[in-house]
C-alpha cells in the first residue's frame, strides 16, 4: 500500500506556541515518530504545511534592515528547513531506510484570481488590535483564524509538480521521500519556458492531492490539529465520520484551512478511486486503520457522523 502523509503546518506548530527552534524541533520529532510507525508497515511519501513557519520567516525578513525576501524564496527556505529536520529525525527511527528531501517547484497560473483575493493564513495569531495595526502599518490583508487573526497571502491553484518524475523514480526505488513542502515553491512559466517565482503560498493539501495521484498512491492521509471535519465551527458542528466527495460538497468549509483539506481529499478520491482521511496527527495510525477521523471515499452509503460532542 502506498500512502501520502500530509502534515499540517498547524499540527507541527500549534496555535499560540512559541516560534523557537526548541519547540519546532520537539514537534517535528513527535511527527517523525508517528510517521515512522506508518512507514514500517506501508510505503510512505511525506509532504507538509508551512503556514506558521513561512509567516515567521516573512515577519523576520520584514523587520530586518535589508531588503525582504520574496515569498517563493521563503517557501523554499521553510521547505528545506522542515524537510531537513524531518529527514534527520526519521533516520533515527528508520536507520535502514533511504530517505530523501526534494525541493519541489509547483506551477501556478499567473492570472489565477487568488492573487486578487488572498485567503491563506500564515505566521502567528494576532489580537484584533495587533492585526489592524499591521493592516495600517504594512498594508497586509488579515483574516480571522479561530479566536484571533493572521496575515493572509495569495494561494493560487497548483497545476503541476515539476519534480514529479524525480519523486516517482525515488519512491519506486524504495526511498521515503519528503517533498512538495508548504505546497511547493510557487512558479509561473513564461512564453519562452523560463521560470519565475511569485508572491504566494500554495495550499499543501491541494498539492498533496496532485502528488498522491501522480505517484499512484492508494490513500491520502491529511493530518492536522483537529480530530475530524466539522459541519460547522464551534459547538453546533457535527463531526463527520464518513462521506463521499459529493456529500462533503454540500457543506461550506473555511477557505485557507479546512476548505482546502476537504477539497484536496475530494479531488484525490474522485480522480483515483482511492481513500482519503482527515484527522489529528496524534491519531495517524488509527486513521489509516479506519478508526477515527473523517473518511472520504466513493460509496452509496449515507453520510455518517460521530456520536457525542463535536470533535470529541
Amino acid at each position: 500500500m502506498r500512502v501520502v502523509v500530509a502534515l499540517g503546518g498547524n499540527a507541527l506548530q500549534r496555535r499560540y506556541e512559541a516560534a523557537d527552534a526548541k519547540t519546532r524541533g520537539r514537534n517535528l520529532q513527535h511527527a517523525a515518530e508517528i510517521v515512522a510507525e506508518i512507514a514500517r508497515q506501508t510505503d510512505v511519501v511525506i509532504t507538509h504545511g508551512n503556514g506558521p513557519q513561512v509567516g515567521y520567516l516573512a515577519l523576520a525578513a520584514a523587520n530586518s534592515a535589508g531588503s525582504a525576501e520574496a515569498l517563493d524564496v521563503l517557501v523554499a527556505q521553510s521547505e528545506g528547513m522542515i524537510g531537513y529536520i524531518l529527514e534527520r529525525d526519521l533516520a533515527e527511527q528508520l536507520p535502514r531506510r533511504t530517505i530523501a528531501t526534494l525541493l519541489t517547484q509547483v506551477e501556478v497560473d499567473p492570472n489565477d484570481p487568488a492573487f486578487r483575493t488572498p485567503t491563506k493564513p500564515i505566521g502567528p495569531v494576532y489580537s484584533d488590535i495587533e492585526a489592524w495595526r499591521l493592516v495600517a502599518d504594512r498594508g497586509w490583508r488579515i483574516v480571522r483564524d479561530g479566536n484571533g487573526y493572521r496575515r493572509a497571502v495569495a494561494s493560487p491553484e497548483p497545476r503541476r509538480l515539476r519534480e514529479l518524475v524525480a519523486i516517482k523514480i525515488l519512491v519506486d526505488a524504495g526511498s521515503l521521500v519528503i517533498c512538495s513542502g508548504g505546497g511547493g515553491i510557487p512558479v509561473v512559466v513564461g512564453a519562452d519556458g523560463s521560470l519565475r517565482g511569485v508572491e504566494a503560498v500554495i495550499d499543501k493539501d491541494l498539492s498533496a492531492a496532485i502528488l498522491a495521484e501522480g505517484i499512484g498512491a492508494d490513500a491520502l492521509l491529511l493530518l492536522t490539529d483537529v480530530q475530524a471535519v466539522l459541519t460547522e465551527r464551534g459547538d453546533r458542528g457535527r463531526a463527520i465520520a464518513q462521506a463521499t466527495p459529493a456529500q462533503l460538497r454540500e457543506f461550506r468549509f473555511a477557505p485557507g484551512s479546512m476548505g482546502p483539506k476537504v477539497e484536496g481529499a475530494c479531488r484525490f478520491v474522485e480522480r483515483t478511486g482511492g481513500i482519503a482521511v482527515i484527522g489529528a496527527l496524534t491519531d495517524a495510525r488509527a486513521l489509516l486503520a479506519g478508526c477515527g477521523g473523517t473518511l472520504v471515499k466513493q460509496s452509496n452509503d449515507p453520510i455518517r457522523y460521530f456520536e457525542g460532542a463535536a470533535g470529541d
